[in-house]
């Protein structure tokens, strides 16, 4: 049996001009992350279901305007102990210009639930200069690497594991 570990109290990360950062699961707003999502590249036609469960299922960083609203998102998805998968990164364009996607990646790689890990890992199309300054380098030996993508489930609205 495996002894459930003491957990950091989720809440405020960070503060950067009026904008807070938290990993409290209690304020992430599905319904404002379905909307950037189901129009991204990466995430085109997801089912709010899905978003969902994915917040659920993850450790995630939200980005508050001073309004509160939630205007961006950094999804983690890690066993806590060796590997952490970085996703869903964005901040509404409104927003951007201000440092807080990199404020989102400090708070990311500082955060206590994730230190020690082994390896970190991301897919981005174009953001590559954003995630090297953190450390982030293209794949030291692809060959090793594989995946398994159904790049179209979302469009034939087959919901994930009911395949």
């Amino acid at each position: 049996m495996i002894a459930a570990q003491a957990q950091p109290q989720a809440g405020v990360l960070a503060c950067v001009d009026g904008y807070v950062l938290s990993d409290d699961p209690a304020r992430l707003d599905v319904d404002a992350v379905h909307a950037y999502l189901c129009r991204s590249y990466w995430a085109k036609n997801i089912p709010v279901e899905i978003v969902r469960r994915a917040l659920q299922a993850s450790l995630c960083i939200g980005l508050y305007a001073p309004d509160g609203a939630q205007v961006g998102l950094c999804r983690l998805v890690s066993d806590y102990t060796i590997f952490c998968y970085v996703s869903d990164v964005y901040v509404l364009e409104a927003h951007r210009g201000r440092g807080l996607s990199k404020a989102m990646m400090r708070a990311a790689l500082e955060h206590p639930r994730l230190q020690g890990l082994r390896r970190w890992s991301l897919v981005t199309h174009d953001a590559q200069s954003l995630y090297a300054q953190f450390g982030f380098r293209p794949v030291a030996h692809p060959e090793r690497h594989m995946e398994r993508l159904d790049p179209d489930i979302y469009l034939r609205g087959t919901p994930a594991g009911k395949e």
